[in-house]
């Protein structure tokens, strides 16, 4: 979301509802969202050609540099349509495509009425296109069903408008052809969202409510609160107040994002816009809330969002335990601006104190702790990312494990783990690679069909655990890049888990230990205890270093000491000499072995934790 500054355009008045239009993009990663949000933008003229840059509504420098949107960008956009000539003002939504931030999708569909399905001509549907496409039919949403690219010479879109018809239950020429990049068939597109979708409907003499649809934390001005007015009407310096905290505020000022902020006479019914209230607390705007006047409150909440159930724990840890509480900082404002993260404060003997976090996915994972370290400064350690088990003791009792070390040493009757159903499309001669792989993975196989003569879908219920490492990256290299992943929970089932703890000397170090299959035990005992060989530096003592499941050791690898030549100075003379200072040294080595402790490096713990997938892409940059 933009920086909010006061700007000098004139203040535009609440909008009659019968002209509004709000709608969102929806599409799989890399199919060209924020390339015709581009084009929208230029062709209804709200940013200058020379203020235009490629993926304008992108704000993040790391949206940038890695071409993906991670934030939904909310815009508003004025439009004379070319089929009745009148004006209309166009609330669009863009939303991201990857797979990890589908709830940040979900909460644009909320405040829409349709969305414009986007395929890629050249790339066809893919597995997210399916996802995002069922996530707005579960909302009602009216479906605008368009083809971009069409400008490739790869492109071919009577064949995918034939696959995309037989989809949405359409015929293939009410498939809209477009091309962001161009600027063709935009405009006909902008018609027909103002044709097809219907307008927002609301009671403007109803007490006030709007919905809470994003937040973001300005060091200036404290929380800008983003909503969607559904009845009532809302005008600067009125007071509002939190309908889940009843917490009462004062608005500094009203105004909608064009796409720069621009401070207005008020919101009314369907409109979309920002909230200045000057509060400083990041937890007194809940995303999901309804905001209500103080004099006269809604006695009934809009429906909110479903909190989002995290998919992958892991801990994270500053490099310097005296930014823990900049870190609890941190955490709190970002997640103010992604309401999917969810934390709580951990120790570990080896790293100290920090958070156990919650992801969608390990891409989610990734962008949290890399704006971490980029708006906050820090530097962090994280460690192996795991899922949450449900364990069932002898006696009965059950246990929650979302760390490895909340894993119990008793005697244990079950242990649950989640579930995912994968949805995988491809083309048909990656059929054989595919099936290998989720085999693999402990996949069971729930389904096929042929989407067209080349296209395949692929249905497999596969364990979390073995997607959050690098399924993904396997399935990509297995088939050169075309493949699609989409998966959604869909309950528990019984596991062979054990947990393997990596002792050095004989002591558990809990940052190294992982819940694994006992089929995998001996393959991640055997990696850890060679990755940590390399890396701990040898000490005056020989050090073991074992993997362990229970008291049953897996895999050993062996430190040597560093010794002294302690026959250097004995030249010649008798044998027994040499053997008494060898003797005497080996003594003094015992000793320092019973009294000695091995210091694990910062570096050993960040490269042991680090995975293949992650030092594969730090040598890309």
């Amino acid at each position: 979301m933009p920086a909010i500054s006061i700007a000098k355009a004139p203040q535009p008045a609440a909008t009659n509802p019968a002209q509004i239009r709000n709608y969102c993009i929806i599409a799989h990663i890399d199919h060209g969202k924020s390339t015709l949000a581009d084009r929208m933008l230029g062709i209804t003229g709200v940013v200058e050609d020379r203020n235009m840059r490629a993926q304008y509504l992108d704000r993040m420098d790391i949206e940038r540099e890695r071409g993906i949107t991670i934030k939904s960008q909310a815009v508003r956009l004025p439009w004379r349509s070319g089929l009745d000539n009148q004006e209309y003002v166009l609330n669009m939504i863009d939303t991201p495509g990857h797979v990890d931030f589908t709830y940040e999708v979900s909460r644009s569909l909320a405040a829409c009425e349709g969305a414009v399905l986007l395929v890629d001509c050249a790339q066809g549907i893919e597995a997210q296109t399916l996802a995002n496409l069922y996530l707005a039919m579960e909302n009602n949403l009216t479906i605008i069903p368009v083809l971009n690219k069409i400008d490739l010479p790869a492109a071919q879109p009577e064949k995918f408008a034939e696959e995309l018809a037989n989809l949405i239950g359409c015929k293939p020429e009410d498939c809209l052809r477009v091309s962001g990049k161009t600027g063709e068939g935009v405009e006909a597109l902008l018609d027909q969202i103002v044709k097809q979708i219907p307008p927002p409907v609301g009671d403007p003499k109803a007490p006030t409510r709007a919905l809470i649809f994003d937040s973001v934390y300005d060091s200036y001005r404290g929380v800008v609160t983003y909503v969607r007015v559904v009845d009532g009407h809302l005008s600067p310096r009125d007071q509002i107040q939190m309908y889940s905290t009843g917490v009462r505020h004062e608005m500094l000022e009203v105004g909608v994002i064009s796409p720069e902020p621009i401070a207005s006479k008020g919101l009314g019914v369907g409109e979309v816009g920002y909230l200045i209230t000057g509060v400083k607390d990041v937890r007194q705007s809940r995303v999901g809330d309804t905001v209500t006047t103080y004099n006269n409150p809604a006695t009934v909440a809009l429906a909110g969002y479903k909190d989002p159930k995290p998919m992958v724990f892991s801990g994270l840890f500053p490099l310097d335990g005296a930014e823990y509480p900049m870190l609890r900082e941190a955490l709190d404002k970002l997640q103010l601006n992604d309401a999917a993260l969810v934390f709580e404060p951990e120790s570990s003997a080896a790293l100290g104190f920090g958070f156990r976090c919650g992801f969608l996915g390990l891409l989610h994972m990734e962008i949290v702790r890399e704006r971490l370290e980029r708006e906050a400064g820090l530097t962090l350690i994280s460690t192996a990312p795991s899922v949450v088990y449900n364990v069932t003791l002898d006696d009965g009792k059950k246990i929650v494990v979302t760390n490895p070390s909340e894993y119990p040493d008793g005697k244990i009757a079950e242990v649950q783990e989640p579930i995912v159903k994968a949805t995988i499309l491809a083309p048909s001669e990656f059929i054989g690679t595919i099936m290998e792989l989720c085999q693999q993975r402990r996949g069971v196989q729930k389904g096929m069909d042929y989407l067209s003569e080349d296209r395949i879908e692929i249905r497999y219920t596969l364990p979390l655990a073995e997607i959050v490492f690098d399924f993904f990256d396997q399935l990509k290299s297995r088939t050169r890049g075309y493949a699609s992943l989409d998966y959604e929970p869909i309950g528990e089932e019984p596991g062979d888990l054990v947990k393997v703890d990596i002792l050095l000397q004989g002591e558990k170090v809990d940052a190294f230990s992982q819940i694994v299959h006992r089929d995998k035990a001996y393959a991640y005992g055997v990696s850890m205890t060679g990755k940590l060989h390399e890396l701990i530096p040898r000490q005056q003592f020989e050090v073991p270093i074992q993997a362990a499941i229970g008291a049953k050791i897996i895999a050993r690898e062996n430190i040597r000491a560093i010794r002294k030549d302690v026959l250097a100075k004995c030249y010649g003379g008798d044998i027994t000499r040499k053997r008494k200072l060898l003797e005497k040294q080996k003594e003094g080595k015992k000793r320092m072995k019973m009294v000695g402790r091995v210091e694990v490096p910062q570096e050993a713990f960040i490269a042991a934790l680090t995975t293949d997938s992650d030092k594969a892409s730090e040598k890309k940059k």
